[in-house]
């Protein structure tokens, strides 16, 4: 059979590449043609477009770049239609992936959408259009199965989250291998995930080594994204006592005492590796303006969306400052507060429903085509 997957962001990668992987099993003449990235890449199959070229945050982002946006829209549509897949599987990406499903369902092509766009927190509205071009939803959050079914009267698949999948099978790598492979000290470190989009990245870093001098018994670790260079990232760090490190998050996670992280999927892998975290979000002042006026949402972290309640800090915007951050790292470090954190991250991972997510949606997907 023939899979066209498009996903639009480095999350999206890693759940696609799982995914790829997962059809493989069940399907041996697997044919996949995807939007994605390096992970996508390595699990095979054609990529059309990478992710870093496809990546706006904000409003009025998205706006500066609606010729390029338009484009691609065209340019995919072209694609799937020359590829002439069986099913296509749309991965999170909203607001490019409903307007190709919209494209894909009146041309008979079946749809799955795995990781649901979060119609929870604003544009409530697109329920319509999910219900008329997605034959198969497959949500990954336990608030999103009661959201979709008993609000909305459309039943999903809720198969898990599927980044416990990918921090179970990982290889660990010994904690003196790491130490030296990075070039790194004794010291407890405190790693720094300023996101994977270079606005984003721009935005939170210099905040977050802004309070290095205050904790000297700490090293400062970055995490590179896939996404981007190490110079972009080495054009931040003014001192010696921070290191930098590429493709090796996971490892970083796995051996830091503490976590600054901006808001996204990133706040949920610290959790599942136990971290105490502080999550942080700051965008340009017109996409917060209109962002706080359209999102309906208490938290913007997943771990604290999960919980439904404050789990970890999050300073937003103002709130994101020198001061703010010192103090709230300082909160984390302490051992009261570590521990009631790993208490409720544990709570957190029942939650989140076991493994076998990339496998449950290729089984749905597959079996879909018969």
């Amino acid at each position: 059979m023939k899979y066209y997957i498009i996903a639009g962001e480095a999350s999206g990668d890693l759940h696609g590449s799982n995914l790829i992987k997962a059809i493989n099993k069940i399907d041996e003449s697997a044919e996949f043609r995807f939007w994605g990235g390096d992970l996508m890449k390595s699990a095979g199959g054609t990529l059309v477009k990478h992710y870093k070229d496809l990546a706006f945050m904000g409003f009025l982002e998205v706006i500066l770049n609606l010729k390029t946006i338009i484009s691609n829209i065209f340019f995919c549509k072209k694609d799937i239609y020359k590829f002439n897949p069986d099913s296509i599987i749309f991965i999170d990406y909203p607001g490019f992936n409903l307007r190709i499903a919209k494209w894909a369902k009146s041309n008979g092509i079946k749809t799955h959408y795995y990781i649901s766009p979060q119609i929870w927190a604003w544009k409530e509205n697109r329920i319509n259009q999910i219900k008329r071009d997605i034959d198969y939803m497959h949500v990954i959050l336990p608030f999103e199965k009661v959201f979709y079914e008993e609000k909305h009267n459309m039943a999903v698949n809720f198969v898990g989250h599927p980044l416990i999948d990918a921090i179970s099978k990982r290889k660990n790598l010994k904690k003196q291998s790491f130490l030296k492979k990075y070039n790194l000290s004794e010291k407890p470190i405190v790693a720094l995930l300023p996101g994977s989009r270079k606005q984003e990245i721009r935005k939170m870093l210099k905040i977050m080594l802004s309070i290095v001098d205050d904790f000297s018994e700490y090293q400062f670790v970055i995490a590179g994204a896939p996404s981007q260079k190490s110079v972009f990232y080495k054009s931040f760090i003014k001192t010696i006592s921070v290191k930098f490190i590429e493709n090796a998050t996971y490892d970083l996670l796995n051996y830091s005492k503490a976590a600054i992280v901006t808001s996204g999927t990133a706040t949920l892998e610290t959790a599942l590796f136990k971290v105490p975290q502080i999550v942080c979000y700051k965008s340009s002042w017109i996409s917060y303006q209109i962002g706080k006026r359209l999102v309906n949402l208490n938290f913007i972290s997943l771990v604290n969306l999960i919980m439904d309640r404050e789990v970890v800090c999050e300073l937003i915007q103002d709130k994101l400052n020198k001061t703010n951050l010192s103090n709230e790292l300082k909160k984390i470090l302490s051992p009261k507060k570590e521990n009631k954190i790993k208490l409720d991250y544990i709570k957190l991972n029942k939650k989140l429903g076991g493994i076998g997510a990339s496998e449950k949606v290729a089984r749905s997907v597959f079996e879909s085509l018969f």
